[in-house]
């Protein structure tokens, strides 16, 4: 796995436990959480697609 794919997984881990914490707990949840759950949704479709297209080796 390639440093910037581990990257990658990590900074989408720390992004998906801000989001699950927010639909756990809604009223612990950040102000900026919508907008961070937006992120994560693109970050992570994007992530995704470069994985279906990326070359094996």
């Amino acid at each position: 796995m390639t440093k910037f794919k581990k990257t990658a997984l990590i900074v989408l881990l720390i992004l998906n436990a801000i989001v699950l914490l927010g639909q756990l707990w809604p009223e612990g949840a950040p102000p900026f959480a919508g907008t961070v759950n937006i992120i994560f949704l693109v970050l992570s479709f994007l992530f995704f697609i470069s994985l279906l297209f990326s070359k094996r080796s």
